[in-house]
């Protein structure tokens, strides 16, 4: 709406838009609840900027993903460090922080250990400090915002314990929690307290992708994000795969389990979603029971779910075999994708052993096809059929699965910005010569944002389409291609050598060449030509990559383009730690700027409780607001000044006579 300099309006500008400020006044009925509303909007424009956390690449690590969230990558511990000092001892706070991590595991330990006597002490002693550290953590807050979070049980009592004001009150607030021990709501108390504490520490959770795969605890940490208060996902390729596979993508579906079976995972997709692995475990032993299957051993050992590794080799070797015919027959049905060369299983020449690519003999590591008929070996046969008709039910009909998956397009898409920070997993598609690359769709050519808002949408429709008769069934490929394909954003590389890692010697076959992407995202140039893309100021704005692991270990940098960039993969899934040499990293952004946590090797929930341990953090701080940054100065702001611009515009309204109050 058109605001004059002075806040002053014409009635012709008031009565354009009076329908709207009839609707407006619904909720403000009057000049005072109008005016109360603005006051209140203008003080919030003027508290500090609250904290943002970005995480990717979680890959199923539930116990060090959901570790860095409850100590918010080292901001408790600061707080306990900031608020006590030398007033405590190291031990005490490493008890009191791990309490604020683990409440309810740590208070059983407690419960064992301290007598009856020494417990109400320990208690009368925790209670204060908890409240001393909500206090100061719910002081860039306002009371409504705080009060919000609080548990609604305890939400009185920690009302008046965050706002103690001074010595004159303090019986008050000792006999606050005296009572609260004397009739044994103590131990309650303190998990609560710790739980909101937790919450004010994070206000905005950001991931940055693949949530799925290679770890052994997906859906605990989809059950996490589910119930956080405020979080948002950007897609990654193996969190794709799993959005296509509860879409009924057969592809994806044997991508799925092929993975499950490489990282010994199986039990997340049986155990957890209930899938029927047994008609797949039947089939492996039918056709491939004699077969050893050595280049199908699982790359983790840590086997949870009771199968054999002998069978769970055959299994693996079963279902990668039905996913190069499903995805040929993908290929096939889609020239558009351009990935002829992936079809690879009528090159090899099942009488000698070997395989010809691009003009080179190379002889297989495993030549034991009892599903595949060389005459037409794309064709899946009567069994590789009725299973995956099987399987593609299961993933269907899983409850928990399709509601892990709707959590995913709900509070997830392609790429976010937010606080000019342009967040997306893996690439924008680029040509060799740095320019964008254009897919063409429908007949129609998309590049850069246009071509991740196309695919989002896609990507949307294929769910939410999938059991109408409607439903296109190139949106399917899409969500494949999206997983695999050369120019695929979520993938990034010209190709996946599955095939050749399994079956060929040679490591030369198994080279993917990554997008060039990669190569210009370290310019500074490259990353202002995708902010104007996306309409955010190339001065201000900072691009946040995961995908592809940090080499730390190597000496690699994760800050790319003098600051523009960000790459914070830092390998939090086990297979990645080799490699990067951290457990993972955390950028902070918060009113005084950014900051990028290093996460050491995590051991487990049972040992940080029981022996007051905790993650290991190295801090860098990056870049420094020369102001510190206000709620005035966020996309929220934003909002809220457009807010305040509609309400002093009723104000006028009402105060012109154009619109009734309704005292």
């Amino acid at each position: 709406m058109s605001v004059t300099a002075n806040n002053e309006f014409t009635t012709e500008e008031l009565l354009k838009e009076k329908r709207y400020l009839e609707l407006l006044a619904e909720r403000f009925p009057s000049i005072q609840k109008a005016s109360m509303e603005i006051i209140n909007l203008e003080a919030i424009l003027r508290l500090p900027k609250s904290t943002e956390h970005f995480l990717t690449d979680i890959h199923g690590e539930y116990e060090t993903f959901t570790h860095v969230l409850r100590n918010a990558s080292g901001v408790v511990r600061r707080k306990i460090e900031d608020v006590f000092g030398m007033a405590l001892r190291k031990s005490e706070k490493n008890a009191l922080a791990t309490l604020i991590y683990y409440p309810e595991e740590k208070m059983e330990l407690i419960l064992q250990e301290e007598s009856k006597e020494d417990l109400v002490e320990w208690y009368m002693i925790t209670l204060q400090r908890l409240s001393i550290i909500a206090r100061v953590a719910a002081s860039k807050y306002t009371r409504s915002k705080v009060r919000k979070t609080m548990p609604l049980a305890y939400a009185y009592i920690i009302d008046e314990l965050l706002n103690e004001s001074g010595q004159e009150k303090y019986e008050y607030y000792d006999g606050i929690i005296r009572t609260i021990i004397e009739i044994d709501r103590a131990k309650e108390f303190v998990i609560e307290i710790s739980h909101f504490i937790q919450r004010l520490m994070i206000d905005r959770l950001h991931i940055i992708g693949d949530i799925y795969d290679r770890g052994p605890s997906a859906e605990k940490v989809m059950d996490v994000l589910q119930n956080h208060h405020s979080v948002d996902i950007q897609w990654g390729n193996h969190d794709i795969i799993w959005m296509g596979a509860a879409a009924g993508c057969k592809a994806l579906i044997a991508t799925v389990l092929r993975i499950s079976a490489r990282y010994i995972n199986l039990d997340t997709v049986e155990d957890a979603y209930g899938i029927n692995l047994l008609p797949l475990a039947t089939f492996a032993m039918e056709y491939y029971g004699i077969d050893p299957a050595d280049v199908f051993e699982p790359k983790s050992t840590g086997n949870k779910n009771g199968k054999s590794i002998e069978l769970i080799k055959q299994m693996h070797k079963a279902i990668a075999i039905i996913q190069f015919k499903i995805e040929a027959q993908i290929i096939k049905d889609n020239p558009q994708f351009g990935m002829e060369d992936r079809l690879l299983l009528d090159k090899i020449n099942y009488e000698k052993g070997t395989i010809n690519i691009d003009g080179k003999e190379y002889e297989l590591l495993d030549t034991f096809f009892p599903t595949i008929d060389p005459k037409d070996p794309y064709k899946l046969s009567e069994a590789e059929d009725e299973l995956m008709d099987r399987l593609q039910s299961s993933f269907r009909k899983s409850e928990l699965l399709q509601k892990h998956i709707e959590v995913l397009y709900a509070k997830g898409s392609m790429y976010l910005t937010y606080n000019s920070n342009l967040m997306y997993h893996g690439s924008i598609p680029m040509n060799e010569d740095g320019s964008f690359y254009e897919m063409e769709i429908d007949n129609k050519k998309y590049k850069g944002k246009a071509l991740l808002d196309k695919l989002d949408i896609i990507a949307r429709r294929a769910y939410f389409t999938c059991n109408k008769a409607n439903a296109n069934p190139a949106d399917k490929a899409y969500m494949w291609y999206l997983w695999t394909g050369p120019y695929s954003p979520l993938f990034g590389k010209d190709r996946m050598a599955t095939f050749e890692r399994y079956f060929i010697a040679d490591k030369n076959t198994h080279e993917e060449k990554r997008n060039p992407y990669y190569k210009y995202r370290n310019e500074v140039d490259t990353c202002n030509k995708i902010f104007e893309d996306f309409g955010l100021d190339p001065k201000i704005s900072h691009i946040i990559n995961g995908h592809v692991p940090v080499k730390a270990k190597k000496g690699e940098n994760p800050i790319k383009a003098n600051g523009k960039l960000f790459v914070i993969d830092g390998g939090m899934s086990l297979p990645y730690q080799k490699v990067t040499g951290l457990s993972g990293y955390t950028l902070i952004y918060n009113s005084y700027g950014l900051i990028l946590v290093e996460h050491k090797h995590f051991k487990s929930i049972e040992e940080a409780v029981k022996n007051n341990l905790d993650i290991v953090s190295a801090r860098q701080i990056i870049e420094t607001n020369a102001q510190r940054k206000r709620v005035a100065d966020t996309d929220i702001g934003n909002d809220l000044k457009e807010q305040v611009g509609d309400l002093k515009m009723l104000l006028a309204a009402y105060r012109k006579g154009l619109i009734k109050e309704r005292v």
